[in-house]
């Protein structure tokens, strides 16, 4: 079954009261009921499209690396699939120096896909990699099926998965930012008026014309939509700042939970604080983040927050519409980044991680690496990473073993309070003691007949307060741990 046609909403500005958001020409139109159009024999007719993904064949381009690395991209690219909720029927593989910039594969190749796609009964092909819209024009031409590329695939999981007002916002603002330069039409057959003074015969020397085609003003209607979208993410971003300074000024460590999808961050998260969080074994199954409160056995407050799963090549969009939410994960006090330990490749997950934390200046953060999953793991897997990383954490959420090393690891790298402070406190300022303890690190406590006797680790701020009750050993400055 194709797709249908997507109608381009009208801006609040542009809607005339008495008709709607459609023009004349839309209103006295024939126009498709949805599930009742059959297979188009001519795809280029297929104007804008909606994905939805039935039956596929999966075709990647070999440019650089092992062919493991190839085949574990093509694995990667199946599992997203079915996460979209297709049916994975073939995968081919062709070793290139580079993608063929007219048809992707090569053109003889290309052929060959046309002969698998019609005898697997395939209606949609999905390449491994980013296409540009010729090479998605020619290959739907020669194939006679649609085809997506690894983009447009995982932004509709995204989209899919997309619960908050926030994250239905970003994920929107990408897929129109994708959409808007594959936008494609029938030439002056879209025309929908008329140039110059839009008179019969046109509006004079220099003025007569087709006028704004329909892919015209579907592109400006997508670029009206664009900047509204932006504007709502700037708005939301603020209050995220404000509950972020909030927790600053409260100084409540902040740690976040990064790293591939599908890794079992979500599961981690559940396991420290009993978040509830939903956890799936698919991919992409949080994109909203989370943020739970715990407490170190010393007393100290501090956040976790789980985060938006990354992957290999993922889109420039999603980094670009998501920038807000990993904006989180930068301006945080540590980085435990969990590992997926059953993975074929660990290591091109840690290396696709650390890339886009890069992009959105994580990368300057302390990290803590978790490598999770070691209950369905292979023993001799886990061994040659315990040789590779010997300062990471070995775990299991799903079965708890390690999560106590876990917690342990994240709360020896929590900054500590950066003075150390001895004071006396009344004993009807117990609302007072109740901060130290929820701020600050204790390093002993003592009753005493005028009051608690308290030597602890504190913030600037919190000293200040302290100081009219400071007992006779001035405080002294200490470094953090």
């Amino acid at each position: 079954m194709r797709d249908q046609e997507t109608y381009v909403p009208l801006s609040d500005d542009e809607i005339d009261a008495t008709t709607g958001g459609f023009e004349l020409s839309e209103r006295q139109a024939l126009r498709r009921v949805p599930g009742l159009s059959t297979e188009l024999t001519d795809v280029t007719e297929v104007e804008y499209r909606q994905l939805r993904l039935e039956r596929v064949v999966l075709v990647g381009v070999w440019t650089e690396g092992s062919q493991t690395d190839a085949e574990n991209s093509l694995t990667e690219l199946a599992a997203l699939a079915e996460t979209a909720g297709s049916q994975v029927l073939e995968g081919l593989i062709q070793r290139r120096h580079r993608p063929d910039p007219a048809t992707y594969i090569g053109r003889g190749k290309v052929d060959d896909l046309g002969s698998m796609v019609l005898s697997s009964g395939a209606d949609t092909v999905i390449c491994d990699g980013e296409l540009s819209p010729s090479q998605l024009r020619n290959l739907e031409q020669r194939t006679k099926v649609k085809v997506v590329d690894r983009t447009a695939l995982i932004l509709d999981i995204f989209a899919q998965h997309a619960k908050s007002k926030e994250g239905k916002a970003q994920v929107e603002l990408a897929q129109l930012e994708y959409l808007l330069p594959r936008l494609r039409g029938w030439g002056e057959a879209l025309s929908r008026q008329a140039g110059g003074s839009g008179s019969g015969a046109g509006g004079g020397v220099g003025l007569r014309g087709p006028g704004e085609t329909k892919l015209e003003i579907d592109r400006r209607r997508i670029r009206i939509r664009i900047s509204r979208l932006r504007r709502e993410i700037k708005a939301m971003k603020t209050v995220r700042q404000t509950k972020r300074a909030r927790r600053s000024r409260n100084a409540v460590p902040a740690v976040a939970i990064a790293g591939y999808t599908n890794a079992g961050k979500s599961s981690l998260l559940n396991r420290l604080t009993g978040a509830g969080v939903l956890v799936e074994n698919a991919l992409f199954a949080t994109l909203d983040p989370t943020t739970r409160k715990t407490t170190a056995p010393d007393g100290r407050l501090y956040t976790l927050s789980d985060t938006v799963g990354f992957v290999r090549h993922l889109p420039h969009q999603i980094v670009e519409a998501f920038r807000s939410t990993l904006e989180e994960v930068a301006e945080s006090d540590l980085v435990v980044h969990v590992v997926d330990g059953a993975h074929p490749d660990p290591e091109e997950q840690v290396r696709a991680v650390r890339k886009v934390l890069a992009e959105v200046g994580a990368d300057r953060l302390p990290e803590l690496l978790v490598v999770n999953k070691t209950d369905v793991a292979d023993e001799e897997t886990l061994l040659r990473l315990k040789r590779l990383w010997p300062d990471a954490v070995f775990a299991s959420a799903h079965s708890g073993r390690g999560i106590g090393e876990v917690r342990a690891a994240i709360e020896q790298r929590l900054p500590s309070p950066a003075v150390e402070f001895r004071a006396v406190l009344p004993y009807d300022r117990g609302d007072l003691v109740a901060r130290v303890h929820r701020q600050g690190e204790v390093l002993s406590t003592a009753h005493l007949p005028e009051g608690t006797l308290l030597h602890v680790r504190v913030g600037e701020a919190l000293a200040a307060e302290l100081t009219p009750y400071a007992a006779e050993e001035a405080p002294v400055a200490a470094h953090a741990r």
